[in-house]
């Protein structure tokens, strides 16, 4: 099992530089606290991400870590003209030294694609094309492609990523069909279900996989994503995670409220406690959670355990707090043996 950080870097104050410095730390203490990958999602227009530009914050993560790996989850690919993404995606994995986990997707809101004039209609078209240009220029030093959307004819490609032929691919998968998909490109997935729901997905996964004639110690990571808050009792924790919670769930739903209509399907449930039975959110004492944990884990079948750390209005301390009883009394009881 290999633990992770998942992180909309939604609105915390009113400080956004403060928000930027307490995030770098906390950073910091992820790598040491031995997770593997750091993951930050991109939105547009929405107190729900305030790193709109995920090249730009994951840059400085470069500079601030050793051994952490770290990426967008994801780069919402259908903003960005490909010969650019081709030459960030690079910059990143070599500034890192090959630490780059590379999440791409269409984007789960029609509204910020909409800001940006892509008709959120010929998403799924766009992106796919759009994926098959990156993955073309990532691996050859000459861009040609003619499609519906890009054309390129014979365009030098002058920067190559450390990691070859391209850092590893992540998806947000929020479809039990996508699974077939996701294995024949051999791509990481984080599932945007409940414990069932991704242990139905993680079969599906498998099972493609093997008729793929792959083995099982080459399968990708398949994560679940849920808010996580530690303390010393469970009604510490569970208090400040239900006060976090308020305030990410209300910049959650910001653009669609605004728009008057509800959150898509299989979403987080919005009552903290429905969210907490549910297994979205994990709140307690070490021993709670690392219940807890395990029980959800058999039941999705994952090899990847995503954490949210830092939501809402949590402080530093209490996100440290979290990570510090995570290192301790949590995550080693799900090593090989344990």
């Amino acid at each position: 099992m290999k633990f992770g950080v998942f992180d909309h870097m939604d609105r915390a104050g009113p400080d956004l530089g403060q928000q930027f410095d307490d995030r770098l730390k906390l950073i910091e203490l992820y790598e040491r606290a031995g997770f593997h990958a750091y993951h930050l999602a991109e939105h547009h227009a929405t107190p729900l991400g305030m790193a709109p530009s995920p090249s730009v914050f994951l840059a400085a993560v470069a500079q601030r870590t050793k051994t952490l790996r770290f990426g967008p989850l994801v780069y919402t690919v259908n903003l960005y003209h490909p010969l650019r993404l081709i030459d960030e995606i690079c910059m990143l994995d070599q500034m890192s030294g090959g630490r780059l986990e590379l999440g791409v997707g269409r984007g789960i809101s029609p509204y910020e694609v909409g800001y940006f004039g892509v008709d959120p209609a010929t998403g799924a078209e766009r992106f796919a094309e759009a994926l098959t240009v990156l993955l073309k220029g990532l691996t050859e030093r000459r861009l040609q492609h003619e499609g519906k959307y890009f054309t390129f004819t014979d365009v030098p490609i002058e920067m190559r990523p450390v990691q070859q032929p391209h850092p590893p691919l992540w998806y947000g998968a929020n479809s039990l069909e996508s699974a077939d998909r996701l294995a024949q490109q051999g791509c990481n997935a984080v599932v945007g279900m409940n414990a069932e729901g991704v242990g139905r997905f993680s079969t599906r996964y498998r099972a493609a996989w093997k008729a793929l004639g792959r083995a099982d110690a080459d399968m990708p990571l398949i994560g679940l994503s849920r808010h996580v808050v530690v303390g010393d009792t469970d009604v510490e924790a569970r208090s400040a995670a239900k006060r976090a919670f308020a305030l990410w769930y209300d910049a959650l739903i910001h653009l669609w409220r605004a728009h008057g209509v509800g959150l898509p399907r299989q979403m987080i449930p919005a009552e903290f406690e429905n969210a907490l039975e549910a297994g979205y959110i994990v709140a307690g004492s070490p021993a709670t959670v690392r219940d807890r944990l395990r029980r959800d884990n058999e039941t999705s079948g994952i090899n990847y355990c995503l954490f949210r750390l830092a939501f809402g209005d949590l402080t530093f301390e209490e996100s440290a707090r979290s990570v510090e009883l995570l290192a301790k009394e949590v995550m080693p009881a799900f090593t090989v043996g344990a």
